[in-house]
C-alpha cells in the first residue's frame, strides 16, 4: 500500500487495553520509586502483571482509587485525546498489532503511534531490525550506524530505534535517507523526547512511525526506557549493539532480545575502548560479528539471501588513487600528498570530493577513513 493512499486500514484498541495505557500513566512515578534492576522489580517484569497486581505491587494505599479512576474514564474521552494528539492507537486484539509483540509475555496491552499505521501491516520480526547504542558515541559509532540504517534501509529492512541521542539518532538519519524507519518511546508518542530531536521526530513521523505504549501526553520516566527497550527488542527479528559500554544501558535491549529467541548482533570495536566494551563482551559471548547490513542480512536471512548494494558514483583515476591511498592506511592530507606525489592542495580538494561523494569520511582533527561505500568498478570486482 502506498503511504500516499487515503485507504488506511483503521487501527484500533479496545477500551479496556487503552485504560492500561491510562494506569501506567497514573502509576508513573510509583513504579519509579519500585523499579530497580533487582530481578522481580525490573520494569519490563513488572509490566507483565495485571492490572490489580500492578497497582498493588507500586502503589498499595492509593491502588483501589487509581484502579477506580481508570476505569471511570469513558471511551469517547480515550478516543478523543488520542484524536487531540493527532495518534492513534491499536491492540492486541486488532489484526494491525504488531507480530513480533504477539508473542512477547510483556507486550504493551496497546500502542499508541503517530504516521501511517498502515505501516504495521507489512513487517514481522524477519523484516525488522533493531539498531541501539550508546548515547555518547564515538565518530566511529556514529558513522557505522549510519551506515548500518541506511542500507539496511535500502534492502527493504524495517529500523527500529529508540531516538536517543548517538547512535539512535544515527540508524535512525541514515535509514531515513533510503527507506522506513520507526521509533519507539519512554513517553507519549506525541512529545519529542530528547527535545533537541524534534525535527528528526517530526520527520519520522512523516515518512515512518513514532510508537509508545503510554498515553499522549506522558512524559517520561527512568523505568519507561528499559520498558520501551522490550517493545523494540520484540518487534525485530534482529537486534544490534553498534556501540557500548560495559554497564550501558543498551545492553537491556540485547538480554531482552535474547530472553525472546531473537537473533542478536554486535559491531566490534578497538579491545582498548571502553566504548565498545559491552559490544566486545556480546561477541566473546557468541553474538553475531556485525561488519556492515550484509552480515545482518545473511544473519537473518540466510547467506546470500539478499546482498546489499553499496555502489557509489563512478570516480576519476586520480580519486581513485587517492581512495587507494587511504585504505592503505593514509590518513592525513599531509600524508597521502607525499604518497602519491601530490601539491598538498590537489590532495586537500581530492580529499574533499571523496567526502563529498561518500567514500571517505573527515574527523575534526583531520584523520581520513572510509566507509563502506564501493566505486562501481571495486564492487564488480568482488562478485567476481
Amino acid at each position: 500500500m502506498s503511504r500516499e493512499s487515503t485507504q488506511k486500514p483503521p487501527a484500533h484498541a479496545c477500551p479496556e487495553c487503552l485504560r492500561r495505557s491510562r494506569l501506567l500513566a497514573h502509576l508513573a512515578p510509583y513504579i519509579e520509586k519500585v523499579a530497580s534492576g533487582a530481578p522481580g522489580s525490573r520494569s519490563p517484569e513488572l509490566l507483565r502483571l495485571s492490572n490489580q497486581d500492578l497497582a498493588a505491587a507500586v502503589a498499595p494505599q492509593v491502588a483501589d482509587q487509581v484502579l477506580t479512576q481508570v476505569a471511570a474514564v469513558p471511551e469517547a474521552r480515550l478516543m478523543a485525546d488520542l484524536t487531540a494528539a493527532q495518534c492513534w492507537a491499536c491492540c492486541h486484539h486488532d489484526p494491525l498489532y504488531p507480530v513480533g509483540l504477539r508473542d512477547a509475555a510483556d507486550a504493551p496491552w496497546a500502542l499508541i503511534g503517530r504516521g501511517d499505521p498502515a505501516l504495521l501491516e507489512g513487517p514481522g520480526p524477519d523484516g525488522v531490525v533493531t539498531v541501539v547504542g550508546a548515547r555518547r558515541a564515538s565518530p566511529y559509532g556514529r558513522e557505522v550506524a549510519r551506515d548500518l540504517g541506511r542500507e539496511l534501509a535500502a534492502a527493504g529492512l524495517v529500523v527500529v530505534s529508540g531516538l536517543a541521542f548517538g547512535i539512535d539518532a544515527c540508524a535512525h538519519r541514515g535509514a531515513l535517507d533510503a527507506g522506513l524507519t520507526f521509533a519507539v518511546l519512554g513517553c507519549g508518542a506525541d512529545l519529542a523526547y530528547p527535545a533537541a530531536h524534534r525535527s528528526l521526530w517530526r520527520r519520522i513521523g512523516e515518512r515512518g512511525l513514532v510508537l509508545s505504549e503510554l498515553p499522549p501526553g506522558t512524559g517520561a520516566w527512568r523505568w519507561t526506557f528499559p520498558a520501551r527497550n522490550r517493545i523494540m527488542a520484540a518487534l525485530a527479528g534482529m537486534t544490534v549493539v553498534v556501540e557500548a559500554a560495559e554497564r550501558s544501558g543498551s545492553l537491556i535491549t540485547a538480554d531482552l532480545a535474547a530472553d525472546l529467541g531473537r537473533d542478536l548482533g554486535a559491531v566490534p570495536g578497538p579491545v582498548s575502548s571502553r566504548s565498545s566494551a559491552g559490544t566486545n563482551n556480546l561477541l566473546a559471548g557468541g553474538a553475531c560479528l556485525v561488519r556492515d547490513a550484509q552480515d545482518v542480512l545473511d544473519a537473518m536471512l540466510g547467506p546470500g539471501a539478499r546482498r546489499v548494494e553499496r555502489a557509489g558514483p563512478r570516480l576519476e583515476a586520480e580519486l581513485l588513487s587517492v581512495l587507494a591511498a587511504v585504505e592503505g592506511g593514509e590518513e592525513t592530507c599531509d600524508a597521502i600528498a607525499a604518497d602519491l606525489d601530490l601539491s598538498a592542495p590537489d590532495a586537500a580538494a581530492a580529499l574533499a570530493n571523496l567526502e563529498t561523494l561518500g567514500y571517505v569520511s573527515c574527523s575534526v582533527v583531520g584523520v581520513y577513513s572510509r566507509t563502506l561505500l564501493q566505486p562501481p568498478s571495486m564492487l564488480t570486482r568482488l562478485r567476481a
